[in-house]
């Protein structure tokens, strides 16, 4: 199997490579059907970066005033694709100015020297559908001031690569990159002259691949939050590059638009920001807002799971949890063992966070991230609650049993939850009871470690020793939130001035140790810190209680507490935090 598996990848490759020169070599005349507005922008800081030579993608950082976007993606393959599919193109038309443009157009008409005649990096369908939103977006900004033949030419590649996209978008597998190819042929096909032709077949496609692969919630396979808001923003695009066209919209597209504003409304945090799970980031500020105008849903989401996560709110606080089996399959690429974690904002302040994903800073951060210690939920010492392939792939051994109810006790609704990803080899079931109070003010949790039956009890005792069963119950905190230890109880102080108090029934050993956020944009991990608290599982039941309270009024001793920016600069190593 694997043989055959490398044999269809090479001969894929060969034939992307077949077909990009073959459009390469076609002198196709087009042009804008109507002038092309920009549709998205990046970040300022980053395009200022990119300006003075400062170049940071995935985790690597290159600095060369002199150098060329294309030198550094020739140098580091592995970040080549990333810089092919041509999002920094965002962040220079977010700085807008003189120097910004001709960055921006020096780049892209030396890529068609280098590239576009099809016979090297940058010409597969998922990076060409991204390269081409980037640069139609942006396309009066790469043309003004330039003459009439360097104009031809920017137009004569749009179109040989629409033409590549529209052959080749079949090959893409399911998931976010069949979804950037085939928006990237309806917007071209809707944009440049005389391509509208090759949309109508991606069209039918994209309708098709809506239906079967956002589910009737709302959500896809893969269970990363902003990789869902990517779909919506793409299917967005279509829908209005086709409205735009007087071309009519497939009801299927519109359906899974319908079904995909709610779930992200349900997992959106208190401040605006997506909850940050499964190698999703919490998404660029404004983009969720901006595409929830473009859908123009106003449908909120329904009391129960989205997309396999769970929400409360009370107050200006939420409170979301991953309360669902870790994605399966090749979705578990990117999946994190992450189960019955969460994360908890007071307003416009994260509190409690997961540590994020590691991808762009190499593959061992990629790895350390995915461990459930990263997490805010109870780990057993040493173990994830889902183990990866040796290869730090694949998740393996998942949870195959999470169960989720929220009964109603005093008026009071809460998150009742638990899975087995311990029972295998300690027989253990980890289950967790969270209540926010309706004002927001304060959340309770009882975790439970506890044996079922009497299998289960044999294992437990097998694996126990003497000594028991090491667990700890991470909190991870937002490097805005200042840690100090008063006894047995934590005062977690936010930047507005705001102060919880973290406290615990004293079953467990309390610590605050150093950990990490993982931010895309950032040169290296940013350090912040982690409520611990330890113990070891001497019986069939082991219980925990802790509670999160907001401070009527904050201590004098804590008062003036703010989080040291020399945090940023501290250097940890992945294994420091596995």
């Amino acid at each position: 199997m694997a043989k055959a598996t490398t044999w269809r990848d090479r001969r894929t490759r060969f034939m992307h490579a077949v077909h990009a020169r073959r459009a390469a070599r076609r002198n196709v005349a087009t042009g804008f059907v109507t002038p092309p507005e920009p549709r998205s922008i990046g970040v300022v800081g980053r395009g200022r970066q990119l300006i003075t030579g400062n170049f940071l993608f995935s985790g690597v950082f290159v600095e060369g005033p002199r150098l060329s976007l294309w030198d550094i993606a020739e140098k580091h393959p592995e970040i080549a694709n990333e810089i092919h599919g041509g999002d920094w193109m965002d962040d220079l038309v977010a700085v807008g100015d003189e120097k910004a443009r001709s960055r921006a157009q020096d780049w892209v008409f030396e890529w068609i020297t280098r590239y576009g005649n099809g016979r090297n990096a940058g010409w597969t369908p998922d990076v060409v559908g991204r390269r081409l939103i980037h640069w139609i977006n942006h396309g009066e900004f790469i043309l003004r001031g330039q003459d009439t033949p360097a104009t031809e030419l920017f137009l004569r590649t749009l179109a040989q690569q629409t033409l590549f996209l529209a052959a080749r978008w079949h090959t893409m597998p399911q998931g976010l990159a069949r979804f950037e190819a085939l928006a990237g042929v309806i917007y071209a096909g809707s944009t440049l002259a005389e391509m509208q032709a090759h949309a109508t077949p991606a069209v039918t496609a994209l309708a098709a691949t809506c239906a079967n692969e956002i589910s009737p919630d709302g959500a896809i396979i893969t269970r990363n939050p902003e990789e869902l808001l990517e779909v919506l923003t793409l299917l967005n695009l279509a829908v209005q590059s086709l409205t735009a066209a007087g071309q009519k919209v497939p009801r299927e597209i519109t359906r899974a638009i319908e079904r995909i504003v709610p779930t992200l409304r349900a997992l959106r945090h208190a401040d605006g920001s997506l909850t940050r799970f499964h190698g999703g980031g919490s998404g660029l500020e404004g983009r969720l807002d901006q595409a929830f105008a473009e859908a123009a849903i106003r449908t909120a989401p329904t009391a129960g799971l989205h997309m396999g996560f769970a929400k409360q709110t009370g107050g200006r606080t939420s409170l979301i949890v991953d309360a669902a089996v870790p994605p399966t399959g090749a979705a578990s690429a990117k999946g994190h063992a992450s189960t019955l974690g969460f994360e908890l904002v007071s307003g416009r302040r994260p509190i409690i966070v997961n540590s994020g994903s590691g991808a762009r800073f190499g593959r061992e951060w990629r790895r350390a991230s995915r461990a459930t210690a990263s997490h805010s939920t109870l780990g057993i010492e040493g173990v994830s609650s889902s183990q990866l392939n040796p290869k730090g792939v694949w998740l393996l051994k998942t949870p195959d049993v999470v169960r989720f109810h929220t009964p109603v006790t005093d008026g009071i609704r809460q998150l009742e939850m638990s899975h087995n990803g311990y029972q295998r080899s300690f027989g253990l079931t980890h289950a967790r009871i969270l209540n926010l109070a309706v004002d927001g003010r304060q959340l309770t949790c009882e975790d439970l470690l506890a044996t079922l039956d009497d299998d289960d009890n044999g294992k437990f005792d097998m694996a126990r020793g003497d000594k028991g069963i090491a667990f700890n119950i991470r909190f991870h905190l937002h490097p805005d939130v200042a840690a100090t230890r008063d006894g047995e109880s934590v005062y977690l102080v936010l930047k507005s001035g705001e102060t919880w108090v973290f406290s615990h029934d004293g079953a467990a050993k309390l610590s605050v140790a150093p950990s990490v956020y993982l931010q895309n944009g950032r040169l290296r991990p940013i350090g912040t810190h982690q409520v611990v608290l330890s113990g070891r599982a001497m019986s069939y039941a082991t219980r925990v209680r802790w509670s999160l309270a907001k401070a009527q009024d904050t201590p004098t001793a804590v008062r003036d507490l703010v989080q040291s920016d020399e945090a940023d600069d501290v250097e940890y190593t992945p294994g420091d935090f596995e």
